[in-house]
């Protein structure tokens, strides 16, 4: 059974950083792309940054520069590193993996960011 749990959500000021952690289980963690997604309030589900097994990480143009994603396929984590903070990121993010057809989800971080 796949299972993927985040933390490091929070409340920080405009200009500060967070780092989100992602734990997946239940996969051959290194055989798969991971991504970070997010839902602000009253906002469609929008994709923040999709790590492919090798290669270049795609990010949303919004967060280019401010946001890496990195993963240790040692520790089956995938981490979203959050700098510059803007309040226009207050959102949920989640963690995601798709294995097969299916997207599968964590239950989601509360990122909240004051001005």
């Amino acid at each position: 059974q796949v299972q993927l749990a985040e933390s490091g959500g929070g409340l920080v000021q405009a200009g500060g950083s967070l780092r989100l952690s992602c734990v997946a289980s239940g996969i051959t963690f290194r055989a798969y792309r991971m991504g970070w997604y997010r839902q602000g309030p009253g906002k469609q589900r929008e994709l923040v940054a999709l790590s492919p097994i090798i290669g270049v990480t795609n990010y949303a143009d919004s967060v280019k520069g401010r946001f890496t994603l990195s993963r240790d396929n040692a520790k089956n984590t995938v981490y979203l590193q959050m700098n510059s903070l803007k309040p226009e990121d207050t959102a949920v993010y989640y963690c995601t993996v798709r294995v097969g057809t299916f997207d599968h989800w964590g239950q989601g971080t509360q990122v909240t960011v004051s001005s």
